[in-house]
């Protein structure tokens, strides 16, 4: 099968996606999701004018030996834009073979390990009444897993609680990127919240008592000190995993965070290849993985990252917020339930409008999610949709401390 057409679909149905479409010369398409949340123009691009010239006349049946010509052949390598348009062209790629072989793609990686996907939903509150009420909420839509993040006293707005209003005065339950000129700014006191989690955790343990797997994602913000304080402060209460608890560029500063608290740790969404988690890996000095199928090289880098970690017990939580297309997360659920080693799914549910473009198989039932048995990736693109919702400019918010610093979101 040879590659004919190389598609970029940039829409925003209530967020922006950036969508690659390949086309053979025996007509079967595959899709793969590009989306660099609030950097989207730049993937398209990178498709547009430099990998999709390149994909004409290739055998589409050949994934391996494109992954390595596009990694390998623009010898600036790794990076967001870079590793995100070559995940497109890799799940495309899957998404054609599977199609071809009339199987859903998981059974082209050694068929389903499981029958389920456990997902874990995101729930958050201005207020510990607010925030229990956003829980029970999950409960009733089938979660079993929940993350919990809650405002904390004296700072004006927080990632993640999404109650709060943003600064175009609008909920941001699906979208934290916000259609203003200039990123938003936020404000951020890290022995405020050092002092108020605990207190938040306290309190929803006791409420929801002892089995309910809770998860909280301190989104790089703390020194890895300051990280270790927080780990040992939540020991208590039995956290599934303590996500982002420091940048983790700096692989070696986990060692400390490791040396004083038994709090599980995820890390890893903003990271693009294995070499970000050599370390990580290698040294046991995290848990989960939390990269997305759509910023690290798609399903063939993952495959063998995560076949890397599971050598040393540690499993998958792949990163799957709405800033990944339902594309990107029907890649992520066929590699879920493949893998030995899988930890947790994120999962949040894309708006009405993102799934009117996006036509998806996949089911969410009693907590766990199933990619569904079409061929291929089981993800349709309704391209007259995506036409009716265009591009818009947006951006994520950042952080400044009460001295004016600019600090991590």
């Amino acid at each position: 099968m040879k590659i004919v057409a190389a598609d970029i679909i940039v829409s925003s149905p209530d967020r922006n996606f950036v969508t690659l479409k390949i086309t053979t010369d025996d007509g079967i398409t595959g899709l793969g999701d590009a989306t660099l949340n609030g950097r989207e123009l730049s993937v398209a691009s990178y498709l547009r004018d430099h990998v999709a010239p390149l994909l004409m006349g290739r055998d589409a049946h050949r994934i391996e030996d494109t992954w390595q010509f596009l990694y390998r052949s623009a010898y600036w390598r790794r990076g967001p834009v870079t590793m995100a348009a070559i995940a497109a062209v890799d799940v495309a790629l899957w998404d054609i073979k599977a199609k071809a072989a009339g199987m859903p793609l998981y059974q082209l990686l050694g068929g389903a390990s499981r029958t389920g996907i456990m997902a874990y939903g995101h729930a958050s509150g201005r207020d510990i009444p607010e925030l229990f009420d956003s829980i029970r909420r999950h409960l009733d839509e089938g979660f079993r897993s929940i993350r919990v993040q809650t405002s904390v006293p004296g700072i004006n707005a927080v990632y993640g609680v999404a109650a709060q209003p943003s600064a175009t005065g609008q909920r941001y339950d699906y979208e934290p990127a916000q259609r203003t000129p200039l990123p938003a700014e936020e404000d951020w006191d890290t022995r405020a919240y050092l002092r108020h989690l605990p207190t938040v955790f306290e309190a929803v343990r006791a409420e929801f008592g002892p089995e309910l797997p809770l998860l909280h994602d301190g989104h790089h913000r703390m020194t890895p000190i300051q990280a270790a304080k927080l780990g040992k402060s939540l020991e208590p209460y039995d956290l599934f995993w303590l996500e982002d608890c420091t940048p983790a560029e700096n692989q070696e500063a986990l060692r400390l965070v490791r040396q004083h608290t038994t709090t599980p740790l995820a890390i890893g969404e903003v990271f693009n290849t294995v070499w970000d988690y050599q370390t990580l890996i290698r040294e046991q000095l995290i848990d989960y993985v939390r990269s997305a199928v759509t910023h690290t090289g798609g399903i063939t880098a993952m495959r063998k990252l995560l076949d890397f970690a599971a050598q040393y017990q540690i499993k998958s939580g792949i990163h799957g917020p709405t800033d990944i297309s339902p594309v990107g997360m029907a890649a992520a659920l066929h590699l879920d339930l493949a893998i030995h080693n899988f930890g947790i799914q994120e999962y949040m549910k894309h708006t009405p409008r993102a799934n009117e473009v996006f036509r998806q198989s996949f089911t969410f039932t009693d907590g766990y999610l199933h990619p569904g048995d079409q061929p291929g990736l089981g993800v349709e693109l309704d391209e007259e949709a995506a036409a009716r919702f265009p591009y818009e400019p947006a951006y994520l918010p950042f952080n400044r401390l009460k001295d004016g610093t600019v600090h991590d979101w």
